[in-house]
């Protein structure tokens, strides 16, 4: 069967940044909605018309992966708002219950970066943002769709979640 939307297809993948830094590994396939948001544009378009056993290698700038590195989307939030045992790579989705500055996007994971003694740092940027990366795929499978994963868009939770500009598809967070 060839991937076109919808479908599902199973992949499994070598993820590095632009220096070969090994990022994330899909050892066994894992399945993805093609056509919907579990897959970034990008791979969606290297992928339409393809079977079982391609393979490619891309290359994703920010702007096609996780976005552009945006210092604006770094927040200082008061210590007392957070748990004492708020810690360093602790993540929050969506803005923290208390938070006081204004304008902090509600969708967004934001990420502690660092903890003070008065305040704690908070990056609603993807962890990926900012970075050009390279993108292994290799295809093991193509199914139809099911009915509740047409309707969805989805086959479970994103891979690939794009938190800083227009979203687009995965989630490595």
């Amino acid at each position: 069967m060839e991937i076109t939307h919808p479908c599902v297809v199973s992949l499994t993948w070598r993820l590095q940044d632009a220096q070969g830094n090994l990022i994330d590994e899909l050892a066994d396939p894992v399945e993805f909605f093609f056509g919907g948001d579990d897959l970034l544009a990008k791979v969606e378009e290297a992928l339409v018309g393809q079977a079982p056993g391609f393979e490619t290698a891309l290359h994703l700038e920010p702007e096609h992966a996780f976005g552009e590195y945006d210092p604006a989307l770094v927040f200082f939030e008061n210590r007392s708002v957070f748990p004492d045992a708020v810690e360093v790579g602790m993540q929050f989705d969506g803005v923290p219950e208390g938070a006081a500055t204004r304008n902090m996007p509600a969708d967004a994971i934001y990420t502690v970066t660092e903890v003070y003694p008065d305040h704690v740092v908070l990056d609603g940027n993807h962890p990926l943002a900012g970075i050009a990366l390279r993108l292994d795929v290799v295809v093991r499978d193509v199914r139809e769709a099911t009915e509740n994963e047409v309707t969805s868009g989805s086959v479970g939770e994103p891979v690939f979640t794009v938190m800083n500009t227009a979203p687009s598809g995965s989630s490595l967070h």
